[in-house]
């Protein structure tokens, strides 16, 4: 299902978390799945949300390849990227286990951005932080490692499982620094039409709390019913769950 560019630009203007709040009023999913774990972490936490779809890739670099490198498989994710809706997220799954070198470095990420991708995740270890900082480059990985070792790519498009997530490519994606869930398809443009209703009755309570002054329990209670309204409201226009 086609997600438009504007809808795109709609929902890199939330963090991640109400994002993930907004999703549970449409009952599509239980609600302690459709995110990664904390696993995956952002190298850069001062950066905006990553919005884009998922590009698929299998990683290993613990043992030498059968043909060719990590760098020669860039030609061909650069062609899968133009497959998508919009931006692509590259996604790595490193089969090796624990994590033996760097998925990334600066050339990667130099390569993916100048071909129009929006970020990168991985399970397995990055590099080159400081340059990949300097370019602008959200990245999302378990951990940091200096060497890029016996690099290379096993398969790109294939189905992986990164952070807990099982991700196919395609799938829409929205990351900060508070971590990374999935946005399904069919309901992206109504998130990022709901989101600011979302956020107001969230304001009922949160403009009461912030403010100064002296706080009082029943007043808090009041507040508190009032956001749950709103909220109750936005899930019964959204909800996609089966009666009963």
């Amino acid at each position: 299902m086609s997600v438009t560019a504007e809808t795109l630009k709609k929902l890199a203007l939330f963090d991640t978390p109400t994002i993930c709040n907004v999703i549970e009023v449409f009952e599509v999913r239980p609600q302690n799945t459709g995110y990664m774990d904390a696993r995956i972490q952002a190298a850069f936490p001062d950066m905006g949300p990553m919005v884009g779809f998922a590009a698929t890739a299998s990683f290993r670099s613990d043992a030498l390849p059968g043909t060719g490198d990590v760098y020669g498989s860039l030609a061909d994710q650069a062609e899968l990227f133009a497959t998508l809706d919009g931006p692509a997220v590259v996604v790595f799954q490193d089969v090796d286990d624990p994590s033996v070198a760097a998925t990334f470095g600066e050339v990667m990420c130099s390569t993916y951005k100048a071909f129009g991708a929006a970020g990168l995740i991985t399970s397995g270890s990055g590099r080159d932080l400081d340059q990949v900082r300097d370019i602008q480059f959200p990245v999302f990985t378990g951990s940091t490692n200096c060497s890029h070792g016996y690099s290379h790519m096993l398969h790109i498009g294939v189905s992986v499982r990164v952070g807990g997530l099982t991700l196919q490519t395609g799938e829409l994606l929205h990351g900060d620094l508070n971590g990374v869930t999935q946005i399904p398809l069919d309901i992206a443009a109504e998130i990022a039409d709901v989101t600011p209703d979302f956020i107001k009755a969230e304001g009922h309570v949160l403009s009461y709390v912030q403010s100064p002054g002296e706080k009082k329990p029943d007043e808090l209670r009041e507040r508190m019913a009032l956001m749950r309204g709103d909220i109750g409201k936005l899930r019964q226009q959204c909800s996609r769950a089966k009666p009963g």
